[in-house]
């Protein structure tokens, strides 16, 4: 049996604040670097294309809202031509991407947190919308639903992923680990909003090193900063923006092993890319103490059932079907 061993990248930036065709430009040009150093994986932000709604924590939901259809004017489909050039970028370097976007919905009220797996061809294998936005979020996503909650085989190994403070939901996470997750995918945005005794950084590591360490597997974690473009934006309608929106210790990207160790240097607060060499291997031996999918649980005790069916908003019956079967 083979395990993959292989480089991996996780970016952290900002997008270009509210604009699809300059944030996946960026997006390209870090794919470009992380492959020219070797990388076969890269991971970027939460809802990197193209920007989060830091709004709905710093004006009232009224001010707000002339920014939501803003967002919702800059977010995308996964079919959109401008997602095009970044889906010939994975292919062109030969390179996996997982990033964040906002979904555009059908209803002009509807947009999902969503992360995609891109494979080193090139093809969109797969898309998780964010099960449950959290707290000022709920003004701006529509939930995801079970159906996206998957593993997706790929050359270099089973990858998974979950956004933000999902990533605290212990539910959502064994599901991923019970299809074979070994290697994770959990990208967040800084939050400098947060109450003054959170430590964003220490709180993005120890959900990291959780799934890790009770898993056994590789957690590869990108989070977004905050441009000074992006507080200038919002300056007018929040003149002390500045104040809200800048405090340290908000932004952690890195590499969390399977013993729960951070692996290498992480970055805190500063934009770049870190790299780190993942070898699948390493899952096996921790796996023999404990093994919560297997040995070290009791499923004779324990029942987890998941809803993986899509949500149906509407079902359509023929009227005179119905009426025969009468």
């Amino acid at each position: 049996m083979d395990f993959s061993k292989f480089k991996a990248a996780t970016v952290q930036t900002s997008p270009v604040f509210l604009n699809v065709e300059k944030t996946i430009d960026k997006a390209i040009a870090f794919v470009q670097e992380a492959a020219s150093n070797g990388a076969k994986l890269v991971a970027f932000p939460e809802v990197f294309v193209a920007g989060y709604p830091y709004w709905n924590w710093i004006m009232t939901p009224v001010q707000g809202s002339k920014w939501y259809e803003e967002l919702y004017k800059n977010s995308v489909a996964v079919e959109d031509d401008a997602m095009q050039p970044l889906y010939q970028a994975a292919k062109d370097n030969n390179i996996h991407i997982v990033i964040g976007i906002n979904e555009r919905g059908k209803s002009f009220g509807e947009i999902y947190n969503t992360n995609l797996i891109i494979d080193n061809n090139g093809n969109l294998i797969g898309k998780h919308r964010k099960l449950v936005p959290t707290w000022a979020e709920k003004l701006t996503w529509t939930a995801g639903d079970g159906s996206s909650l998957k593993v997706y085989d790929t050359e270099i190994g089973p990858i998974g992923t979950l956004a933000c403070g999902e990533n605290t939901n212990t539910l959502a996470r064994f599901t991923l680990l019970s299809q074979g997750e070994l290697i994770h995918i959990a990208n967040y945005i800084s939050l400098p909003v947060a109450p003054p005794d959170y430590n964003m950084a220490e709180a993005i590591k120890i959900r990291a090193a959780a799934h890790s360490f009770e898993g056994k597997l590789f957690t590869i974690v990108s989070c977004s900063t905050i441009s000074q473009e992006i507080m200038d934006a919002l300056r007018d309608d929040v003149p002390n923006v500045d104040e809200l929106l800048t405090r340290k210790n908000s932004a952690f990207s890195g590499f969390v092993g399977p013993n729960g160790a951070v692996i290498g240097e992480p970055l805190i607060d500063e934009e770049g890319i870190a790299y780190a060499e993942i070898d699948l291997q390493k899952c096996i031996q921790p796996k023999q103490m404990h093994d919560i999918l297997g040995h070290y649980n009791r499923f004779d005790i324990f029942d987890l059932r998941v809803n993986v069916a899509p949500t149906r908003k509407i079902t359509f019956i023929n009227d005179q079907e119905e009426f025969f079967k009468r």
